[in-house]
């Protein structure tokens, strides 16, 4: 197991304490919601970047408003979900993401859960095993050089119960409706704005195309008629690249009437109830580049992106939904990891 070392991030003075406080509050990423009390909130105080990808609740969770800047839009984002107010963010299709980040450190306590990602999912009527499941793929960062920013080389990936590879109870039923059914790491995708807005329902809206070859559309349907492109983007194209999950819906209706999206059994967001011990995330689940385990001694950035490509029939493309992320160690819910989901 790889060791990062800690650099008693967690004995700070009180003068490095107010030192980092005053860097954060001269960010200029137009997302810091710092509290006033000067005592530490479980929840999101600082919305990093906001980048979705397309799709059906995009431009509306949070609300663009034309003029909106890539700044203006971090702050609606913080508005949303910042402080347990448990609004909602949509990460829209495959790759979407946020990053977010704290006025402390998120400790990495032995054999605990640390944090949960706070999102919309739920169970079908009388189950357990589907509902409404979109899951996002969780990195974690460690600010090692207490720069206040996330770097690149800092970022470490939540090994869920479908990483490297595919082990979910129901991917046989998966792949008899047709679905991809494979883990696939470093997948990338490229969506395309649309020349004009349709303003109506039709199948082939956005345009993408993927490092596997493939080529698909993200459909407009009838609920949401707004652009589904990220307006305050100036690129006319938006490339995601990151861990892509099994597809898991299924038209259990064989019609296209009654879609499942099955759950995965721990380690993503917006997968499993926020009451669930699977929502929960232990720090020490982090794996680097090559899937190898390493020691963080707590994070202090968390970035979700949208982890399944799949259009859903009428509920529209999979898309992980954000509502707040929550410190457990600072809100008191003790939970064992060992054995969540497995």
């Amino acid at each position: 197991m790889k060791q990062i070392l800690p650099n008693n991030r967690f004995c700070r003075t009180s003068a490095a304490l107010v030192l980092a406080l005053a860097t954060l509050s001269c960010s200029t990423d137009g997302g810091d919601d710092a509290p006033s009390t000067g005592k530490a909130t479980p929840y999101v105080t600082r919305v990093v970047e906001f980048r979705p990808a397309p799709g059906q609740f995009v431009n509306q969770l949070p609300e663009y408003s034309e003029g909106d800047t890539p700044e203006d839009m971090n702050r609606k984002a913080l508005e949303a979900i910042g402080n347990n107010r448990r609004g909602m963010v949509s990460l829209g299709g495959f790759g979407g993401y946020i990053v977010v980040g704290f006025d402390h450190t998120i400790e990495n306590r032995a054999g605990l859960c640390d944090f949960r990602v706070l999102g919309n999912a739920f169970y079908a009527s009388g189950q357990s095993a589907y509902g409404s499941s979109e899951p996002g793929v969780i990195q974690v960062a460690w600010d090692a050089n207490s720069n206040g920013r996330p770097d690149e080389d800092e970022w470490y990936e939540i090994a869920g119960s479908s990483y490297p590879t595919a082990s979910e109870s129901w991917l046989d039923k998966a792949a008899e409706a047709g679905n991809d059914t494979r883990t696939q790491l470093g997948y990338r995708i490229t969506y395309h704005r649309p020349a004009q807005e349709p303003g109506a329902p039709t199948e082939e809206y956005i345009r993408w195309e993927d490092n596997l070859q493939q080529t698909g559309y993200l459909a407009m349907n009838s609920a949401h008629l707004q652009s589904y492109y990220p307006q305050w983007l100036t690129d006319d194209e938006l490339t995601f690249e990151g861990t892509r999950l099994p597809q898991n819906g299924i038209d259990l209706s064989g019609a296209g009437t009654n879609y499942a999206l099955y759950r995965f059994a721990f380690g993503y967001a917006d997968n499993d109830t926020n009451e669930s011990a699977a929502s929960a995330i232990d720090i020490d689940w982090a794996v680097d580049a090559s899937g190898s385990p390493v020691h963080l001694p707590g994070v202090d950035f968390i970035r979700i992106h949208t982890g399944v490509n799949q259009v859903n029939g009428w509920l529209g493309e999979c898309s992980t939904e954000v509502m707040g992320v929550t410190d457990l160690h600072l809100t008191g819910e003790e939970l064992p990891s060992e054995g969540i989901g497995r």
